[in-house]
């Protein structure tokens, strides 16, 4: 079975649709296939190994030693599954070590049902993330059983396949049920299936925003009822019957905005999990502590207020952007514009803070969501200024493993990135070749606040993590669009994170100055 990259040329090989891959027959690779051998554990291995009489041998990977929560967080898996539980959530805080929990956990439940085959659902980007996984795999050991790692944008590959253990990394990228994600989820993880089902290790700090978004942990949550999966198949309707304060409106099901009842609905959800012997969820604090997330205001003139307001063409015409077709924008993509002009006009007030830290000999991440506006003109003024900067965005505008080694190894000392879970950036860290990352502090900046808590907390725990404190600070022009926007990612940020179980007291000082209407209180950890 050949990787080969979508329209590249694959002389003498064949495109199997039933199998999804190129297959190519014969003893020894052709110079001109080589490229393409794809490496172990990756869904091409996992079916060439299924179709031979015997597998290629692995080469044996740097050996990795698991760290005390990853053995006794195995542990906790294990027993779950011994138990007979459907789904087990390790909500571990990021950087906490999930990979190697559930590396570990895997091994042990194959061998103890008698399985051999397990399937790793990464997060994207699959350039940086399915590496991340098999390296892991090789190093704390396969087990002699069969790995297959791809990523929530090929589940469709591996839908009709079976297996023993299914690893859902980051599982709240299944929270919605109307995608063909979800689709493709329910058959790879036997979400529609009563018996002969894999057991799911859904590892994630933030499982969702409301508990509406929790649907993958409905078929534990059928077992811990003593209910058919098909009563839970439509999850709303039956927290509605369990006396969660959701109800539906017009636009769909919605979750109460009163403090004091989402703080029950959230205990009441946490007990359903932990309440047991053994518990189907795991929720470990970061050993460093939480991180330190506070605001930065950033003030407009006049001359910059005006500009916010003007209209987008205005607007493009005066920041010297490219010009583009006409465009009329009201509703969502009026916010859109609003919150694109913000994040430019603010974009030198974030390099001159960017330079600041780097000559206190600090490297920092920098997290955007637009590329036009925040990215390349962020990216293009530190380069001006002489400030070397790895930039991880943009469709194959570059190398993403390559431009994170840049950072990793201080040669460039800040990162510009959209992308918000799987890579890490993180001081100290032991990278693919066997050297480590610089030891030089990381600091984080929120360019443009998110509407999502998911991707917050996600993206702070790129440099907040194994041991590493990393401050992060989030930025937004005061009395625009964006103070709002930080206003909702604080609150959902808490949310997310308080779902797992995780301490959000760290986020009120930030909650505080936005006037967020509701924080949960400090949640139960183990």
């Amino acid at each position: 079975m050949l990787a080969v990259p979508f329209r590249a040329p694959a002389p003498g090989a064949q495109w199997r649709p039933d199998l999804q891959a190129h297959v190519w027959v014969g003893r020894e690779l052709p110079p001109e296939l080589a490229p393409y051998d794809p490496p172990p554990y990756t869904f091409e291995r996992f079916l060439e190994d299924e179709l031979n009489d015997s597998p290629r041998p692995v080469p044996s990977g740097r050996p990795l030693v698991p760290r005390e929560e990853q053995a006794t967080g195995a542990e906790a898996v294990i027993a779950s599954a011994a138990a007979g539980h459907r789904v087990f959530l390790l909500g571990d805080d990021p950087g906490v070590g999930k990979t190697g929990t559930a590396v570990l956990a895997a091994r042990e439940i194959c061998e103890m049902r008698g399985g051999h085959r397990v399937l790793v659902v990464a997060d994207r980007p699959a350039a940086i993330t399915i590496p991340h996984w098999t390296r892991s795999i090789a190093g704390f050991g396969d087990g002699g059983l069969r790995w297959c790692v791809t990523t929530w944008d090929r589940l469709a590959k591996v839908r009709k396949l079976r297996f023993d253990v299914v690893i859902a990394d980051e599982a709240h990228m299944v929270r919605h049920t109307t995608t063909q994600r979800w689709k493709h989820w329910k058959a790879a993880s036997g979400g529609g299936r009563a018996t002969d089902v894999p057991f799911v290790i859904a590892a994630t700090a933030t499982p969702a925003h409301t508990p509406l978004e929790l649907s993958y942990l409905a078929p534990q949550f059928a077992q811990r009822h003593g209910e058919p999966l098909r009563a839970w198949t439509d999850l709303p309707a039956k927290l509605a019957e369990h006396g969660f304060h959701v109800e539906r409106g017009r636009y769909g099901w919605a979750w109460t905005e009163d403090a004091d009842a989402r703080r029950a609905d959230l205990a009441r959800l946490q007990g359903w999990l932990a309440d047991g012997e053994p518990p189907a969820t795991l929720h470990r604090p970061a050993p460093w502590g939480p991180v330190s997330v506070t605001g930065t205001p950033v003030a407009l003139t006049p001359a910059e207020q005006a500009a916010y307001k003007s209209e987008w063409q205005e607007f493009r015409a005066e920041m010297q952007l490219a010009r583009k077709a006409r465009q009329t924008a009201r509703g969502r993509a009026a916010l859109l514009r609003f919150r694109q002009k913000a994040g430019l006009i603010r974009a030198q007030a974030t390099v001159d803070w960017v330079r600041a830290q780097v000559e206190a000999e600090r490297q920092v991440a920098v997290s955007v969501e637009f590329v036009e506006t925040a990215a390349d003109p962020i990216r293009e003024a530190l380069q001006d200024a002489g400030v070397a900067v790895a930039c991880i965005y943009g469709r194959d505008r570059f190398d993403v493993e390559a431009e994170r080694l840049r950072f990793q190894s201080g040669e460039a000392p800040v990162c510009v990135f959209t992308v918000t879970a799987s890579i890490s950036l993180h001081a100290g860290e032991l990278l693919p070749g066997g050297g480590t990352a610089s030891r030089t502090p990381r600091v984080g900046l929120f360019h443009q606040p998110r509407f999502s808590g998911i991707q917050a907390r996600q993206v702070t725990g790129r440099t907040h993590r194994d041991g590493q404190v990393s401050p992060w600070r989030v930025a937004f022009a005061e009395d625009t669009v964006e103070e709002q926007v930080a206003r909702v990612m604080v609150e959902r940020l808490a949310v997310s994170g308080s779902t797992a179980g995780a301490d959000t007291s760290a986020l009120q000082e930030i909650a505080e100055l936005l006037h967020a209407d509701w924080l949960p209180p400090v949640a139960l950890t183990d």
